[in-house]
């Protein structure tokens, strides 16, 4: 008997010792119809109680009680995460650097990109889809049999987040760490009592409709992870945050420490996994963290025998640090299907013309990250000699959500390169706060958009989707009242003080782009090479930025453009949400 076979033995065994014995359905996307039917319809900020009179957290307690889950969850060894950037990347390193370590990790992240499961990962691995059903299920199942008036089904992320401590618990992980979804202190995950150690990233302003306008709010929430006496770390905060973070660790007695940044000596010639110069801040704290959860656990010691001086990584979180891998954050792909097309003379050590730089940034500070991670991706690029370029060639995206990079030297002749925004927000967000720092940043490093093009993201709010649902039908046809102004946002910082985007302009944005929701059409593809200086604002006619109706009709102009000029080299930027940055991975996968 082969290794494989016993191997799913074993796993089924384990797998049904955990659910409960009810009739499942076998198709995936069924599971996708249930987990849609759990969106609430309400508008983001809306602070109104949902489920009568239990609380949220008090609502999480009674469904991990009706899965037998509440007693269970403090043997999961927990790291529990928050902050408004960093904190996916933070617990990315983590779980990589304690896998490398030996132990057996559940990682819980959100949001996903192309495929829910990307949220739930074992041992690096997002869980299979067999298992995931059976898991499903049972949950799906045994919370539909208690629900009452006062304690309905769970909103979405309140059940993903059940799931998640049922998928850990069943798979006995000896550590689980877990990422806050949206602030903190009122968040589902905020059900764990006794974590070994929390953490929380750096802070800034984002999702003030909910957890406020200043920066002291917004702390507060996050600093409500912490719990008494047990230990905590951050990273270096404004005053604003600080003090308050300062304030809620004194009241609960939590020893808190500010985890430096990592010292880039300390890596011994090896590169962080994930790019940018601020992954080194949150490189710092999850060394922090996993320290601290190896010495309280009692296996710093079993490892290490204290041979390893206070100044030196060990090796295992050398290996984490430098494979750790998140899709959507300062990610490379190169557009293998441009590359197909090309004919059959063309070099085949070519990466292809067309490549994407994905950044799924979304708040003014990790906006101007973005930009300097970009600017000096593509920086890379343009310094070097025309025949012998190097680039990361992402030319596969696993099944299990991880990156396979390939550098490779492109013999090619010269090319013309284009740096190309693809953009787009969601409603509830500030352009304003997004858009500028982006610009001026990547400005400031010499790098400069030909074109800017506005589209909307594929994915819907109403309804969770898989990497094979269906695009769909009517995508064509949505309004593209918000991308009119975002264009004209964009043209305002492009041309200066000739535009304005005040909100008495807006009403006059939405009636053009009420007009033109049906639209189809596309610029030529000469607009792709039409100098900037065409533009003419007053006339409403821009030659540095257009709407796009869909953005599968967008990734396929590129492609055209692109097979249509052999002498150009198309550097696409694709920010300013993650539903847009795995709407996009998600095409270059088909």
């Amino acid at each position: 008997m082969s290794s494989e076979v016993v191997e799913k033995m074993v796993t089924d065994v384990v797998v049904k010792e955990c659910v409960q014995d009810f009739p499942l359905p076998s198709s995936y996307e069924a599971a996708m119809e249930a987990l849609s039917s759990l969106i609430t319809r309400r508008n983001r900020g809306d602070k109104s109680s949902v489920g009568g009179k239990y609380g949220k957290l008090e609502r999480m307690s009674e469904y991990l009680k009706i899965l037998g889950l509440k007693e269970q969850i403090d043997g999961l060894n927990i790291i529990h995460v928050a902050g408004t950037k960093g904190k996916g990347s933070t617990c990315t390193f983590s779980e990589a650097i304690l896998r490398e370590c030996g132990f057996q990790t559940g990682l819980f992240t959100s949001p996903h990109l192309i495929d829910v499961r990307e949220r739930f990962r074992i041992n690096g691995l997002e869980i299979s889809e067999d298992k995931f059903l059976q898991y499903f299920w049972d949950c799906w199942n045994q919370l539909k049999e208690k629900v009452t008036e006062h304690l309905p089904m769970p909103p979405l992320f309140q059940f993903l987040t059940v799931l998640a401590f049922k998928i850990f618990i069943c798979e006995k992980v000896d550590v689980a760490i877990i990422e806050v979804g949206l602030g903190g202190q009122k968040d589902s995950t905020n059900v764990i009592e006794k974590p070994i150690v929390c953490g929380i990233a750096s802070l800034g302003m984002d999702h003030t409709e909910t957890l406020g306008n200043t920066l002291g709010s917004i702390a507060s929430h996050k600093a409500g992870i912490f719990k008494p006496q047990i230990p905590a770390f951050t990273v270096p905060q404004l005053s604003e945050a600080m003090d308050v973070i300062l304030e809620r660790a004194h009241e609960l007695k939590v020893p808190l420490n500010v985890a430096a940044p990592l010292d880039k000596t300390k890596l011994g010639g090896l590169k962080l996994s994930l790019s940018g110069d601020h992954q080194f801040i949150n490189a710092g704290l999850a060394v922090s963290l996993c320290k601290c959860w190896l010495q309280r656990t009692g296996n710093w010691e079993k490892l290490f025998q204290n041979d390893i001086r206070e100044a030196d990584l060990p090796e295992a979180f050398l290996r984490g640090l430098s494979t750790a891998q998140i899709a959507g954050r300062a990610q490379i792909v190169c557009d293998m299907y441009s590359e197909s097309s090309k004919s059959l003379n063309s070099s085949k050590n070519s990466c292809g013309d067309l490549i994407f730089y994905l950044d799924g940034a979304h708040s003014p500070e990790s906006m101007e990250f973005c930009a300097k991670w970009f600017s000096s991706a593509v920086g890379g690029i343009k310094k070097s000699s025309p025949s012998s370029i190097k680039v990361d060639n992402n030319e596969e995206i696993l099944g299990n959500g991880h990156i396979q990079h390939k550098s490779e030297r492109m013999e090619e002749s010269d090319k013309l390169l284009k740096q190309i925004l693809l953009f787009n927000c969601m409603d509830v967000r500030d352009p304003q706060t997004l858009l500028p720092p982006l610009v001026s940043t990547c400005t400031s490093s010499g790098t400069r958009f030909s074109k800017a093009l506005f589209v909307p993201s594929m994915s819907t709010y109403n309804k969770v989707t898989s990497g094979a649902s269906v695009i769909p039908s009517d995508i064509c046809s949505r309004d593209l009242s918000w991308q009119f102004h975002l264009q004209r946002l964009w043209e305002k910082v492009i041309h200066g003080k000739g535009l304005s985007v005040h909100n008495a302009e807006v009403g006059t944005l939405n009636d053009r782009g009420a007009r033109m929701d049906k639209a189809t059409i596309l610029p030529p593809h000469e607009f792709l090479y039409e100098d900037a200086s065409h533009c003419s604002p007053a006339e409403n006619y821009f030659a540095c930025s257009a709407v796009m109706p869909s953005l599968p009709l967008t990734i396929k102009w590129l492609r055209d453009c692109v097979k249509e000029n052999p002498s150009l080299k198309v550097q696409v930027l694709v920010t300013g949400s993650l539903h847009l940055v795995g709407d996009v991975l998600k095409l270059l996968k088909r």
